[in-house]
């Protein structure tokens, strides 16, 4: 009767040390800092030129759980103001695309500019790699 009851503390012992574990993992991954690979698509009804933006990184960027990039809008803005200020294009709708892996937004990069290039009435450039990057969204928090 000893033996089965200190085996019962036992197995009871090794379960409570495994949901320790797991609640640990789940504590370190909910910390750790994810990637986001995004990039933007600037067009105008008046203009025949497309801007694409290249496919960058954005690190400590987490996808919500419903699937939307946080602050998508301002990432939008980015592109945005950049053309309007240095580019010096106006009335332009600008867009972004993100994806967890680089891969699939390749693939989707290279659909797009088939879509635009078709029919030859669009022209596609790429926005200056070294005068534009997306830059991490950093929440303003006012101080009262």
């Amino acid at each position: 009767m000893l033996l089965s009851v200190s085996s019962i503390y036992a197995k009871k012992e090794k379960k409570e040390k495994q949901k320790t574990e797991k609640e640990q993992k789940a504590k370190e991954d909910k910390g750790k800092e994810e990637s986001v690979y995004i990039f933007g698509v600037s067009a105008s009804f008046l203009d025949s030129l497309v801007y694409f933006t290249d496919i960058e990184e954005l690190q400590g960027v987490r996808i919500k759980k419903d699937g939307l990039l946080p602050y998508r809008q301002e990432y939008s803005n980015q592109l945005k103001n950049y053309m309007e200020q240095t580019e010096g294009l106006t009335n332009r709708t600008c867009f972004i695309y993100f994806n967890k892996k680089k891969k699939k937004l390749d693939k989707l990069e290279t659909k797009l500019k088939q879509r635009y290039a078709k029919g030859g009435a669009l022209y596609i450039q790429q926005v200056n790699p070294n005068t534009f990057h997306f830059e991490k969204y950093e929440e303003q928090v006012s101080q009262e």
